[in-house]
């Protein structure tokens, strides 16, 4: 017959020690489960927001320049109403384009040879500018920003194709993504856009 072997019989320091292990584990799977569903969440959040208030935008070409740049990433806000100077993005085609708004529905807008805007009979006062040009302008001055639409220019003038040219036309309510009030990239620009 054989030899019984002999079953040692661990320690009472030594059930804690595996017990505390034990509970270690369990406690560290919890945590970590906890933490990737709280992630997940936050991402959809941030993504839904993002979508549905406040999209985020890169900024392409240099109609924008000083203001924006290309390259730059900016935060817009959802909403339907835009007053002189407010940077606007919109719909055009598949593209998305960012302009400053100039003029809103039923208001008059001429720009003489040397680039100086008028609204309703007022020169525009345009502080952002640093450079002021006619541009590509091949619209009947004055004008008359149909309703429901917005006359929109870009800052960069001399470039820039936008509400002056029949290819870009005044900006409809429905072509509109929303109005560009924050700059995230690059750090060093960090900050409100106006």
């Amino acid at each position: 017959m054989k030899q019984r072997e002999k079953l040692e019989i661990p320690e009472i320091s030594q059930l804690e020690t595996e017990l505390n292990r034990v509970k270690y584990r369990s406690r560290y799977h919890s945590v970590l489960r906890s933490t990737i569903y709280t992630l997940v969440v936050v991402a959809a959040v941030a993504v839904l927001v993002a979508t549905i208030w406040m999209p985020v935008l890169q900024i392409y070409g240099s109609s924008m320049t000083p203001t924006v740049s290309e390259g730059d990433i900016v935060i817009s806000l959802k909403g339907s109403d835009f007053k002189e100077g407010d940077l606007v993005a919109f719909y055009l085609g598949n593209k998305i384009l960012v302009k400053r708004c100039i003029a809103g529905p039923g208001q008059w807008v001429d720009i003489d040879e040397d680039g100086n805007v008028y609204v309703d009979g007022k020169l525009l006062e345009e502080p952002y500018l640093t450079e002021k040009a006619l541009g590509d302008c091949n619209i009947d001055l004055p004008y008359q920003v149909p309703e429901s639409r917005y006359f929109c220019m870009g800052d960069h003038r001399s470039t820039s194709v936008d509400s002056r040219n029949t290819t870009v036309g005044c900006v409809s309510e429905e072509q509109i993504v929303g109005k560009i009030v924050f700059r995230v990239w690059p750090i060093s620009e960090f900050g409100s856009l106006k």
